[in-house]
């Protein structure tokens, strides 16, 4: 296979979503790469970690097929489109596409459907998001420049509410599953040379330098009836894979200096015994890696500190574990078995005395630890309710 420019760009787009069920990372595209080394050595740490292995504990065998079993099971089988939660009745989350096109490759691969089905499904999926409707409109449009909207109707697939933005890290997400899609499925096939095709064509179509109202920044929300959001996107967050990818886009990319704009706001401390650097919700260090595998690579900030993401990432969890251990507000239920805080549902967005100590409940919120978090508020000092995160709220409360 010949690859087009925007595929050599994401050459290091792995299949990870669950990386231990694909054997060593380059399994998953046999005969495009040569097969990975029996062991990795990241980066500056003192033990060699093994490359995952083959034969699984049961358990996290059973956790990653029924994971997979979600994503095949609920997606619309007319549009692909993935419903942001289940089983009550959802809107689409085009992030939760793109972690769907990565589980179909992760089922081919491992044989709990055949590589035709992960194929075809691949293929509408694709196929509806290149010929949805793209246009300013409020209300008729999936998305726009390239972009996709956060939510959209499970149906039609057009923007689900007035208060969904035009998300650039949702649609990165949507694409890391496409691109890792495009990568997998590289036989001498129509539906699969089409499947590469389209997933080039949906990367390509990203106008990043449109996103990037505050250059060299990339914002993170537009809105029809307002225009771009306050916010971008700043380190250290989910954000990496998004200007990795605007920055490597052949056709639209991202201005210079964005890297180094996004690391200028890096905020490395100490916490629960781990030095690393920071960030709160759990998946902030999770959701780049799903598709990079960072070991080895290193930019100036991680040269300076002298270790990689993916040990970062590894600090961060090993963190969060201990804090779940030591759990010094008393949650129910935190232990060494049960931790990682993250984004999700809550009751709602109340206050309530419980076991006579006053504690705060979201409809929807981010919570994670980190020396920049208020174990009080579950808030930074200087945090505010990020657009993606408002948005969420408001629209899940209905139907």
């Amino acid at each position: 296979m010949i690859l087009r420019p925007a595929l050599r760009t994401v050459a290091t787009l792995l299949l990870a979503s669950f990386a231990a069920g694909c054997g060593a990372p380059s399994s998953a595209r046999a005969g495009s790469f040569p097969a990975a080394s029996a062991r990795v050595v990241p980066v500056a740490v003192e033990e060699p970690l093994a490359a995952p292995p083959r034969v699984l504990d049961p358990f996290v065998d059973e956790l990653q097929h029924r994971t997979f079993r979600w994503f095949w099971d609920t997606a619309n089988p007319r549009t692909g489109l993935v419903p942001d939660r289940w089983p009550a009745p959802s809107f689409s989350s085009v992030a939760a596409v793109g972690f769907g096109l990565s589980a179909y490759v992760v089922g081919a691969e491992r044989g709990w459907v055949t590589r035709e089905q992960a194929r075809d499904r691949v293929l509408l999926t694709l196929r509806f998001l290149w010929n949805a409707p793209q246009g300013p409109s409020s209300t008729e449009a999936t998305g726009y420049r390239g972009f996709f909207y956060h939510f959209l109707d499970m149906e039609t697939g057009k923007r689900w509410a007035r208060d969904v933005e035009l998300s650039s890290i949702d649609t990165t997400l949507c694409l890391s599953g496409a691109l890792v899609a495009g990568r997998y499925f590289n036989r001498d096939d129509l539906g699969e040379a089409e499947i590469r095709d389209l997933a080039t064509k949906l990367y390509e179509r990203v106008d990043w330098r449109w996103m990037q109202p505050r250059p060299p920044r990339v914002a993170m929300a537009w809105h029809p009836e307002s225009g771009f959001g306050v916010a971008d996107w700043n380190g250290y967050d989910e954000s990496m894979i998004l200007y990795v990818l605007a920055l490597g886009s052949p056709t639209h990319p991202a201005t210079d200096g964005a890297w180094e704009a996004f690391c200028s706001t890096y905020r490395w401390a100490e916490h629960e015994g781990q030095t690393y650097l920071n960030f709160a919700p759990l998946f902030g260090h999770q959701f780049s890696h799903a598709w990079i595998d960072f070991r080895g690579i290193q930019d100036a900030f991680m040269r300076q500190k002298g270790i990689d993401y993916f040990e970062n990432s590894r600090r961060a969890l090993l963190a969060q574990r201990a804090y779940a251990i030591r759990n010094p507000e008393g949650f129910l239920g935190y232990s060494a078995d049960v931790w990682g805080l993250s984004a999700c549902d809550g009751p709602a967005d109340v206050t309530r005395t419980v076991d006579g100590r006053e504690r705060k409940f979201l409809t929807y919120g981010a919570r994670g630890v980190s020396s920049f978090w208020s174990t009080t508020t579950g808030r930074s000092p200087r945090w505010r309710p990020p657009l993606r995160c408002r948005s969420r709220r408001r629209s899940s409360s209905r139907p």
